[in-house]
């Protein structure tokens, strides 16, 4: 593959780090990539080490986009939760148009499986944030440059965030989720990741153009529970309102991501949609999707285990 492939969001957030890891994936195959960050600093040196090449930028600054796009077939879009996802993916949509580019993988947000009747409709959509994604899918399609949407839900990664400490200090998740029969649907950002580099890296354009990625949807009383056997001792989960968590996350979450996960976790509360595992992740990658369990033992330290 001669044209570089373009990643955005290369040098990763503080949860799923989706852009960080395919860069990493594809930079592994010997395939040139782009790595587009927002600033310079230790995690685009290390990129630029294991062989990326480095484009400082912003993705609200459609002159930078462009001078990213240079060359460039194949891209990577992601944005983080933060103000600014609509611009970004017209911006970028509107640049890959008049760039030619054959393919965008979009990393989007989980809107039901196709035969679901919630499936891409917008009056359905849990959050201001979600239906953004909707919009931003649509503009994407419009633009005409392949492109390809991962539908996914909350990350495993953001369990860890939401209950590491106080399952640290505690040995309790305080959560907004309802009852311990509300179902959470989940995904890893590895497996994420891994399938967006097998589309980025297969020759050709994929078959299909959505793919709902949800590895498990698990209650939450499963949820505590996996959590338990995997550090070794009983959690207990502890219903909390919208206004207590917020209360207790307004100095680590942005006012964005902080609107789109209350909203969210009101809509799982009502569990008006009947959510379940898809095979997206083994039919693209080949693999198996990495269990709930199999991800709190791999990161048993930071979600609460006790040291030995």
């Amino acid at each position: 593959m001669s044209h570089p492939i373009l990643i955005t969001g290369a040098s990763g957030g503080p949860q799923g780090s989706t852009g960080r890891l395919v860069a990493g994936l594809l930079l592994k195959q010997g395939i040139p990539i782009r790595a587009f960050v927002h600033k310079l600093d230790a995690r685009s040196d290390e990129l630029r080490q294991q062989g990326a090449e480095i484009i400082e930028g912003d993705l609200l600054n459609p002159a930078s986009v462009k001078a990213a796009m240079k060359e460039v077939k194949r891209a990577y879009f992601t944005y983080p939760v933060a103000d600014g996802l609509l611009e970004a993916a017209t911006i970028f949509a509107a640049t890959a148009r008049d760039a030619g580019l054959e393919l965008v993988v979009n990393n989007s947000q989980f809107q039901g499986t196709p035969d679901d009747p919630a499936f891409r409709d917008l009056q359905r959509a849990p959050s201001f944030r979600n239906l953004q994604h909707r919009l931003a899918d649509r503009i994407f399609d419009w633009a005409q440059v392949g492109a390809v949407h991962l539908q996914t839900p909350p990350y495993y990664e953001n369990v860890r965030a939401l209950v590491g400490r106080s399952v640290a200090e505690q040995d309790a998740a305080f959560l907004p989720w309802g009852d311990d029969k509300t179902v959470i649907p989940l995904a890893g950002a590895e497996d994420v990741s891994r399938v967006a580099a097998t589309l980025l890296a297969k020759p050709g354009v994929p078959s299909q153009n959505v793919y709902p990625l949800v590895s498990e949807a698990p209650t939450v009383r499963k949820i505590v529970e996996t959590l338990g056997r995997a550090i070794g001792r009983p959690i207990r989960y502890v219903a909390i309102t919208d206004e207590q968590w917020a209360e207790a996350v307004k100095e680590r979450i942005n006012p964005h991501a902080l609107d789109h996960l209350t909203h969210l976790w009101q809509y799982f509360r009502k569990g008006e949609e009947h959510y379940r595992a898809t095979d997206a992740i083994r039919a693209v990658t080949g693999r198996n999707p990495q269990t709930l369990e199999e991800f709190f033992r791999k990161n048993a330290t930071s979600v609460g285990a006790k040291k030995s």
